[in-house]
Order: structure tokens, then sequence, then C-alpha cells
């Protein structure tokens, strides 16, 4: 083509009507599709605390085999602490395109003692630096608990109702999270890792008591983290009372029966309580059932990407 056809055929181009949809039907797709939540699964789900220990390598690529976008890494359940381990981790995910998106801990603030209270706190800042270091941006918290009961299965006997330690009051329990949890905030903002506070058992066992912490520290980087089936009786009403503070999600799950108990939890109602409320985070799947876990994960991710489509 001579310079002055190619010239002439810019021209005629340039003059012919642009045919695009307004800027603003694009937005309202994408924002449409950007509030879909993202599932994930705890590391937990194919352990339970008995042997043989599955390790967290091995979580990451069964997730990336479910096509799951994150995993949930519970403490407990790490082979190590040290640099170089938390590296590979982090690695590992990345090659295999899974977000490492929490790390679920074990602290207890609710103690007499201040010398435990303190110990606690130092191993909730510790693990938020763990976190920082894997580029995870989130940590699950407990209140922690009495410690009247003799065992987790005492415990579940009674409900999760467990009597207050004698010589003390329910005030005494808060006041002491509270303070350790505001300890443990400049920590969580150097490192840019959000607390999220769990319904778990003790002084979170209930709506009124969750949120009677979380409404009482008034910083960005503490939210809750919404077990499904931490409330054991009338669990949608307790749900939906939390809705508005979650920031992220786990989803308990029970195929094969539960290994304490069993819910047989509506997942579009919970799903449809979340979006009332907004909600655009991560479901992290529990799976607690005795059904074999590479099954319940499988049938977890079909239902909750089913309830929350």
């Amino acid at each position: 083509m001579s310079t002055l056809a190619r010239r002439k055929f810019l021209s005629s181009a340039w003059a012919l009507p642009v045919l695009v949809a307004p800027l603003s039907s694009f937005a309202k797709t994408v924002s449409e599709e950007s509030g879909q939540v993202k599932l994930g699964i705890s590391s937990y789900s194919y352990w339970h605390f008995r042997p043989p220990k599955v390790s967290i390598e091995t979580v990451i690529d069964k997730t990336a085999r479910l096509g799951v976008e994150g995993v949930d890494i519970l403490h407990r359940q790490m082979d190590s602490e040290k640099p170089e381990y938390l590296q590979k981790l982090k690695r590992h995910a990345f090659l295999n395109g899974v977000d490492l998106i929490s790390l679920s801990i074990h602290q207890d603030f609710v103690s007499p003692d201040p010398d435990s209270r303190k110990q606690n706190v130092e191993h909730t800042k510790k693990c938020i630096e763990l976190a920082y270091q894997m580029g995870i941006p989130c940590i699950r918290l407990n209140s922690g608990r009495w410690g009247t009961a003799k065992n987790f299965d005492h415990l579940m006997e009674l409900r999760g109702n467990e009597p207050i330690l004698k010589g003390y009051t329910l005030e005494d329990g808060f006041r002491w999270c509270i303070e350790c949890i505001e300890e443990c905030l400049p920590k969580a903002a150097e490192c840019g890792v959000h607390l999220a506070l769990e319904n778990h058992w003790g002084l979170t066992r209930t709506p009124e008591g969750l949120l009677h912490i979380a409404n009482a520290i008034k910083s960005p980087w503490l939210g809750v983290l919404m077990d499904t089936g931490n409330f054991l009786e009338n669990p949608y009403d307790k749900l939906e009372q939390i809705a508005p503070k979650t920031t992220f999600v786990q989803a308990k799950t029970y195929y094969g029966g539960g290994e304490w108990y069993t819910l047989n939890l509506d997942y579009d109602r919970i799903a449809a309580i979340l979006r009332k409320v907004g909600y655009k985070g991560y479901v992290s799947i529990e799976f607690e059932g005795k059904a074999p876990a590479d099954e319940g994960v499988a049938k977890s991710v079909a239902m909750l990407r089913k309830a929350f489509a």
C-alpha cells in the first residue's frame, strides 16, 4: 500500500462511528463479578488433630486440584516456624495458583494470671509476624475460655457453656480479652495483618459476647470471623447478628456425621445473610465430618459453590 493510500485509509477509518458500550455498563459488569465470594479450604479439614498429620503442602496440592482459590492454614498443623519453611509454603502456593488466606491460631486471653495473658499476647504477635512472612493477610483469634471444663469433649457435653472460674466474673473475662487484643493491634497494623475474632467457645460462644468485644475495640484491624457451625442452637438468627462485622467466614460441613456434633446447615440461607450485608470476602471450608476427607471436601466445594453462586 502506498503512503498516500495508507493516509486515505486511516482518515476514513477514524471517520467511522465507534460502537462501544458505555463505561458505566462495563463497570457494572465488573462490580457484579467481583461481588462473588471466593472459596478457601482450611487445612484442618484434612486432619482433625488425629494422626497422621497432613502436611500443608499436601493441602495446597489438593486445593489446587479442586480449583479452589485459597488455603486457610491451621497453625498447629505447620511442620515448622523457621523462615525457610514459611517461604517454602509461600512459594508452593504461588506455583500452584493458590492464595494463603488466613492463619488460624490458638491463644487464650481469659486468665486471672497476668503472666499467662502476657505469654498469649506475645504468642499472638509472633503469629502475626509468621502470617506477614507468608504473605497471609488475616489471622483467626479466639477469646479463650475459663478452663473449667476438663477437656474439649467435656466442653461439648456442656454445649460450650462452660462455668465461670470461681471468684471471677464475666466482666473480668471481657476486660482481660479486650486489653490483650488491644496490645496486639499495633503489631497487626505494622504487618498489615487483619485480626478476625471467631465465635469459637468461651466468651464468644454467643453473638452478644462476641460483639461486646468487637464493639469495644475501635480499630480497622479487628473484625469478626463467622464460624457457621459454632452456634449450636438457633444459628441463623445469631449468624445474622454478627454478619455486619464479619470479615472472614469458616463454613463447617459434616458429611458422614460430625466428629463431635452434626448441624444440618442451610447454606442457601447463610449465603443470603452474607449477601444482605455485602460480604465479599473468603468462605473457608472446615470439613468436620467422618467421611473420607477427599470426599467430604469435594462435596463441600460443590455445595458451597452452588450456594454462593
